[in-house]
């Protein structure tokens, strides 16, 4: 059985605390350990939302957010601060991800549902 949608972030919320809070306290084998957890259940959240375009555009976003968050603390732990432009980019992804769907995307679905 597929656990729902809600069930899944609630689980993501978690797994993305316990990471961030190993990245706070600087346990860099835990943390590490974390982030493959925590990208997986994010894309299979974006997954159990293809469905709704909306939702499957935040949680692309969700998924950028979570990569960049991970490279930084990977960075930091690892590469002394050495990874933090591919963190921006990472973000900036996440941002254009939303830009797009809100800018371009949902005025078009809305002016869809006007015409009809």
């Amino acid at each position: 059985m597929i656990p729902s949608v809600r069930a899944t972030e609630n689980l993501h919320i978690v797994l993305w605390l316990l990471k961030d809070l190993c990245w706070l306290m600087e346990y860099r084998i835990a943390g590490l350990a974390m982030v493959l957890p925590t990208i997986s259940v994010a894309i299979f959240i974006a997954w159990q939302s293809r469905k709704q375009r909306s939702d499957l555009f935040n949680a692309l976003a969700v998924i950028c957010w979570i990569a960049a968050n991970s490279t930084w603390m990977i960075s930091d732990f690892f590469f002394v601060g050495q990874g933090h432009g591919i963190a921006q980019g990472l973000f900036m992804a996440g941002l254009g991800i939303l830009l797009f769907y809100y800018a371009v995307l949902s005025p078009l679905d809305r002016r869809r549902l006007t015409v009809r």
